[in-house]
């Protein structure tokens, strides 16, 4: 120490200038954010000939312009927020129109696999009311125009519904094919997820919308996504995924 009477302006000066701890403070930085990234991403829950009839800048509700950016950038970056990117995204949209845009899934879990999104935002089931009634029904009619226009000559079935508990923000409509081969559909949850009533048939939620003016979900729909692997064209148990793909190949052999 050069000068007893300043020891903490030295020490604080040493400690800045020492290459060692500026190095270790940046690699400790870069290792959480990529981890954080890495293991997120595979759990989130992605063109066609189909044209685009117009701009969907236009309907979409831009954010206040007083968002702090690095709050926004932040909010943005996390996987369940992922929708919001991927729904502007040129190479992921299949579809769009003024109210609604179709993206291929990103993890899809089934050889056709889109979701439909309202450009208005609404942030989940919850959130919907009676006056989303006909945006509903919209949304429906584009999934089955999607289905028509893509996969028309496919003896594929679909199914068009919503989960009842969404991983990810934002309202989305799903529009999967039956035979469930992908690389995606990896353990029982996400199996479950779309084979058990933790799947909201669409036309049932337009239904309940147009009765009660809201979606209810029941309780206990997380118990669900723990049943056992039961095939959804006979009923058969499976004990692991890989023989359940095994098996659904004698009902959609490719």
């Amino acid at each position: 120490m050069v000068n007893e009477l300043y020891p903490y302006i030295v020490e604080f000066e040493e400690e800045a200038k020492s290459p060692g701890l500026e190095t270790y403070r940046k690699r400790k930085r870069s290792g959480s954010s990529d981890s954080v990234e890495r293991d997120a991403a595979p759990e989130a829950e992605p063109s066609t000939g189909l044209e685009p009839r117009s701009n969907p800048s236009q309907s979409f509700v831009p954010p206040n312009k007083g968002t702090d950016k690095s709050t926004k950038k932040k909010s943005l970056g996390h996987w369940s927020q992922g929708l919001k990117i991927s729904m502007e995204d040129p190479k992921m949209q299949v579809y769009k129109d003024e109210q609604v845009v179709v993206i291929k899934d990103k993890y899809p879990k089934a050889r056709h696999h889109w979701l439909v999104l309202p450009w208005t935002s609404i942030s989940s089931l919850k959130a919907v009311t009676k006056e989303h009634l006909e945006l509903l029904k919209h949304m429906h009619a584009v999934g089955e125009k999607v289905i028509a226009d893509v996969a028309g000559s496919s003896k594929l079935r679909f199914r068009l519904g919503y989960h009842a508990i969404p991983s990810m923000s934002l309202l989305h409509l799903h529009v999967i094919s039956q035979d469930f081969d992908s690389p995606c559909l990896k353990n029982k949850k996400h199996w479950n997820s779309f084979n058990t009533e933790y799947f909201l048939e669409s036309q049932a939620v337009i239904e309940m919308v147009q009765e009660a003016g809201r979606v209810t979900v029941q309780d206990g729909m997380p118990e669900l996504l723990k049943l056992p692997l039961r095939c959804h064209e006979c009923q058969k148990l499976l004990p692991s995924i890989p023989q359940l793909k095994e098996h659904l190949r004698k009902h959609w052999p490719k």
